[in-house]
């Protein structure tokens, strides 16, 4: 317990002393002694310097070592994968993005040729081989069955639903796989470093090319008995179509029906042109007419309604392109809509997600995983 409150406050703090690990943990200096000489025997923690500047002898510094694994998240889209390799501290090392177009479509193993050109071009650009991997996170749309282990809810995703693809993807990469869906690791990265730090109970609404929501209640995610928790894209409601063809309708380039039609990006900009918004190509184009913006906050307020209705969630984030585009414009629209149509009242708030948010949520993932492992000195 004390080995890993140290490295867990090297890894948050950085580089310190004996004596300030010894404080930050309430462990004598003799302890604190012991323990890094050990944790520095295991190839955990190394030396990095000196503390100068202050009376008496310099003291020395202390850093997680960064050799100690390597880890690699991965996020799947329907144009390609994206992946990046990062150190255990998070020091991200290399990056490689991978189009469908890479390998044939008639190609065996697909998936996992693609998988492993993105992870290979990741480990190339941080001089690395697979060999220094400890494990692999992967965001994709749809989840993983819990019953039969077979993505479901994405059926856009060619190639991604065998039975045995998670088993494939492990022996291509030689490391342990998890696959996780994609909103749920966009809300990992906004509880981690974004606008849900410090809550609990709290949804994000992601709003794209695809519509869906995680659902964290008790920090815990809410997944369903199929994995399909928060498949709100799919969600019947007024104005929309009905999506009675399930996954063939959500294959469709318009999404089919339900939730989706109303606030994905395609259907956005769709309503843009309807209202004669002229040049309307992007949802930044769309959402830039007040009368296009407060329609959408509309569509969006009818659809949180429902879950927030069922579940109370004490925060609600906007995450997505949809979201960043139409930005606090869109969010004091989307609360003022409120009024009079839910009684709960979470609070509500934009994503402020620097970069790609599921490859942020998969690494923070992929991270975890590899210190509960690699930090267990038991």
């Amino acid at each position: 317990m004390n080995d890993r409150a140290a490295l867990d406050l090297l890894v948050s703090r950085g580089p310190l002393t004996r004596t300030q690990i010894g404080e930050l943990t309430g462990l004598s200096k003799p302890t604190a002694s012991q323990l890094l000489a050990r944790l520095e025997a295991a190839g955990l923690v190394r030396t990095t310097g000196n503390v100068t500047g202050r009376p008496g002898p310099n003291a020395q510094l202390y850093e997680v070592n960064p050799d100690a694994a390597y880890v690699a998240a991965l996020a799947v889209d329907q144009g390609g994968i994206s992946a990046v390799v990062a150190d255990v501290t998070g020091q991200v090392l290399g990056e490689e993005r991978v189009g469908t177009d890479a390998v044939d479509e008639d190609a065996p193993r697909r998936t996992a040729q693609l998988v492993a050109s993105a992870v290979d071009g990741a480990l190339a650009k941080a001089g690395l081989g697979r060999e220094r991997l400890h494990g692999a996170v992967i965001g994709t749309p749809g989840a993983l069955d819990p019953q039969t282990g077979v993505l479901r809810y994405a059926p856009h995703l060619p190639g991604w639903h065998a039975r045995e693809l998670k088993d494939e993807l492990a022996g291509v990469l030689g490391v342990p796989i998890v696959i996780e869906n994609d909103v749920n690791l966009a809300a990992v990265a906004e509880q981690h470093d974004g606008a849900a730090q410090g809550f609990d109970d709290f949804v994000l609404v992601w709003a794209d090319e695809g519509v869906g929501a995680a659902i964290v209640l008790g920090g815990r995610f809410l997944r369903g008995a199929t994995g399909g928790a928060g498949e709100i894209g799919y969600m019947p409601l007024p104005g929309a179509p009905l999506a009675r063809g399930g996954d063939r309708d959500a294959a469709r380039p318009d999404g089919g029906g339900g939730f989706q039609r109303l606030v994905g990006s395609p259907s956005v900009v769709e309503l843009a042109r309807e209202c004669g918004v002229a040049g309307a190509r992007t949802v930044d184009d769309a959402l830039s007419d007040d009368g296009v913006r407060a329609e959408v906050a509309r569509r969006l307020t009818t659809g949180l309604a429902a879950v927030i209705a069922v579940v109370d969630p004490r925060l609600v984030v906007l995450s997505g392109e949809v979201a960043q585009a139409g930005g606090e414009a869109l969010r004091a629209l989307v609360e003022e809509e409120f009024t009079g149509l839910v009684l709960p009242r979470p609070e509500l708030r934009i994503s402020d997600i620097q970069g790609n948010p599921i490859l942020i949520g998969a690494l923070q993932t992929a991270l975890a995983e590899a210190r509960d492992a690699v930090f267990d000195t038991a």
